[in-house]
C-alpha cells in the first residue's frame, strides 16, 4: 500500500554497491526529499543529490543523525557478509552496530519506518532441511557462526524494536545470494576462481536474487508500507554443477574436509578470503526458499530467475572461459601436496 512516510531516509552501508545503489534509486522518487547516506568509509560511486555523513553505526553518533535531520524512514542495509580480519570486528559491525542503529530508531519521534536487509542464511543449511523454507519455518539446525549466526541475531533485535515501538512499519527481508555485475561477495569470488573447488558427493541446489531486482525490492519497500518478514529470490533454482559448467569453470571435486585448505589457494589464484562455515555448508546441502509472500504483497515478481541472474553475472564478467591448462597443473601439485 502507499506510504505517506519516507520523506527523509537515512541509508546504511551507503559505501558498498547495495547501499549505493538502493540510495541513488531513492533519490530519484519526486517523493522523498532527502536521502542520506551513512558509513564508516566514503563511498567510491557517485551519490547525486544523497548526503554522506561519515559515522560509525556502532556509536551514539548515529543518533545525533537521525535526531537532527529529523529521518522518518531507515533502510539498514549494513550487513557485512564477508569476514576481513578478526572474527569479533565483523560481529561488532553487525550485531552491536545494529543494536546502536536500532536504539536511535527507538527514541525518536520521527521514525515510522524500518527497512532490513537480513539473509536467507538465517535458515541454515542442513541435510535435513525441508525442501523449500517459508518465512516461518525454523532452521533444522540453527547458524553457530558467521554472518549467518550475526542475521538471527539482527533479526531478534529487530523483532524486540517492533514490540517497543508497534507504531512503526518494520520490513525485514531474508535475500537470497545477491548476482550481478556490481557485486562483489564470498560467493562471487568463489565463482570468479580459475579453479573451483567443490565437495565431493555434493550437488547443492541454490537460488540467486539479482541486484536489479534486490534494489527494486527495497525500493518498494520503503516508499510502500509491507510489514513483516519476506523471502527474496529469483524463481527456479540451480544445481552447482550447472552453475559451473554454464559459467566454464573447471572444478575439482574434493573431500569435505579438504575444501577448507583451499581457502589458502583461492588466496593466491582467485582472491578468495577462505571459506567460511556457512558457505562450505551451502556448498554442500544448499538451500531453497518460498518466495510467494513476497510476490503476493508487492503483486510484483522478479525481472530475473535465478538462472537469468546467474546468465548475467557471467555475461557481464567474461567468465564462460576455461583455465589455462598450466594453471591446472599447478593447482593439482598444490593438492597434491596437501
Amino acid at each position: 500500500m502507499p506510504s505517506a512516510a519516507a520523506r527523509v531516509v537515512l541509508v546504511t552501508g551507503v559505501s558498498r554497491f547495495l547501499g549505493a545503489r538502493v540510495a541513488n534509486t531513492l533519490q530519484a522518487d519526486p517523493g522523498i526529499e532527502r536521502v542520506i547516506g551513512v558509513d564508516t568509509v566514503p563511498p567510491t560511486t557517485p551519490l547525486g543529490r544523497t548526503e554522506f555523513v561519515r559515522v560509525d553505526i556502532r556509536t551514539p553518533s548515529i543518533a545525533k543523525v537521525i535526531s537532527s535531520a529529523e529521518v522518518d524512514t531507515v533502510v539498514h542495509l549494513n550487513l557485512v557478509t564477508a569476514q576481513v580480519g578478526p572474527r569479533s570486528k565483523m560481529k561488532e559491525l553487525n550485531v552491536i552496530g545494529t543494536m546502536q542503529l536500532l536504539a536511535a530508531c527507538q527514541r525518536s519521534p520521527d521514525m515510522r519506518k524500518l527497512v532490513v536487509r537480513s539473509s536467507a542464511a538465517v535458515y541454515g543449511s542442513s541435510p535435513m532441511d525441508p525442501a523449500v523454507f517459508g518465512e516461518r519455518d525454523e532452521p533444522v539446525e540453527a547458524p553457530t557462526s558467521g554472518y549467518a549466526k550475526d542475521a538471527v541475531e539482527v533479526e531478534g533485535y529487530v523483532r524486540g524494536l517492533t514490540r517497543r515501538r508497534s507504531d512503526l512499519t518494520v520490513s525485514v527481508l531474508r535475500f537470497a545470494n545477491f548476482l550481478g555485475p556490481g557485486v562483489d561477495s564470498p560467493l562471487t569470488r568463489y565463482l570468479r576462481m580459475p579453479v573451483v573447488p567443490t565437495v565431493l558427493g555434493f550437488d547443492p541446489r541454490l537460488q540467486f536474487v539479482h541486484e536489479d531486482d534486490g534494489v527494486e525490492v527495497l525500493r518498494r519497500m520503503t516508499v510502500e508500507d509491507h510489514p513483516g518478514t519476506f523471502n527474496v529470490a529469483g524463481d527456479g533454482v540451480m544445481l552447482l554443477s550447472q552453475a559451473l559448467r554454464r559459467a566454464g569453470r573447471p572444478y575439482v571435486p574434493m573431500p569435505a574436509p579438504s575444501v577448507s585448505v583451499l581457502g589458502d589457494v583461492g588466496r593466491r589464484f582467485g582472491g578468495l578470503s577462505g571459506f567460511s562455515p556457512e558457505l562450505l555448508r551451502w556448498l554442500m546441502y544448499g538451500r531453497v526458499i518460498d518466495t510467494g509472500r513476497l510476490e503476493s504483497e508487492l503483486s510484483w515478481r522478479p525481472k530475473y530467475g535465478s538462472e537469468a541472474a546467474f546468465a548475467d553475472f557471467v555475461s557481464a564478467l567474461g567468465l564462460a572461459r576455461t583455465a589455462p591448462l598450466d594453471l591446472l597443473d599447478r593447482l593439482a601439485a598444490v593438492l597434491g601436496r596437501g
